[in-house]
């Protein structure tokens, strides 16, 4: 591990966790962070059952660092805006499930990020904006779909137009966090949900993570034809003979 790694990586057991680290920039995604991002992403380690995901330095992300952004042309910039909803994406519809453990700056492709991650731990003092409108710019990592998801597109609109800032506090009310902690915990509130999360069954952790992402943008009777077909796959494996087991048994289950 080095200071000039944009992204450093820790295993904990079967927890890994990722620490974006340019704590200079209040860990503003450049491209080099986002390619490494893609490439964790891409060959999670075998033994991985969670992911926690924080910033260095006291802050999450203030978002897209501008800096590699101030003049470029249009077909350039949808390049890079598609790439960064492909890596998205990736971190979105991951097998394992992600922790987001948000502290100081959560702003504008920060929070796109964010809201890619399963499961988000803010601390009270989190500072939520979409600035873009104040920057002349508009979403390009996927905020117009995730976070209107989240809180409404008349909401997002507002924050845009505004550049109104939320507390942790406001947006765990909102929608943009689930959990909600003092200053300084949002880390250890994160592993301690990644432990939890990592005692579930690998094959259920991912139905859940794909199937209700697929199932939330279906037609009514699809989403619940497709909710059968999984509770179908679900409940006919090895993890639901050993959790129903272990339940009968008054014991943890075991799922390998």
């Amino acid at each position: 591990m080095t200071k000039d790694q944009v992204l450093i990586q820790e295993q904990r057991g079967n927890i890994s966790h990722l620490m974006l680290n340019r704590p200079e920039k209040r860990n503003a995604l450049n491209d080099d962070l986002v390619a490494a991002l893609d490439a964790f992403f891409a060959n999670v380690p075998e033994q991985t059952r969670a992911i926690v995901i924080s910033g260095t330095g006291g802050h999450f992300s203030s978002g897209l660092d501008l800096s590699q952004h101030v003049a470029r042309q249009p077909l350039d910039v949808m390049a890079h805006s598609r790439n960064w909803h492909r890596v998205m994406a990736r971190i979105a519809h991951s097998q394992v499930p992600v922790v987001a453990a948000m502290s100081g700056a959560v702003m504008g492709g920060g929070l796109e990020f964010a809201a890619a991650c399963h499961v988000r731990v803010a601390e009270e003092t989190v500072r939520f904006q979409m600035p873009e409108g104040l920057r002349g710019i508009f979403v390009g990592g996927g905020g117009s779909v995730r976070i209107s998801r989240l809180i409404g597109p008349d909401r997002l609109t507002e924050m845009m137009l505004t550049g109104r800032t939320y507390s942790g506090v406001d947006g765990e009310r909102l929608g943009l966090a689930h959990h909600l902690v003092p200053e300084g915990q949002a880390l250890e509130k994160a592993f301690e949900l990644a432990g939890r999360i990592a005692r579930n069954s690998p094959t259920i952790n991912g139905f859940i993570i794909q199937a209700i992402a697929q199932i939330g943008s279906m037609p009514p009777e699809a989403g619940l034809y497709a909710e059968s077909l999984t509770a179908a796959l679900s409940q006919t494996g090895p993890d639901a003979e050993e959790g129903l087991k272990a339940f009968l048994e008054k014991r943890p289950p075991n799922f390998g």
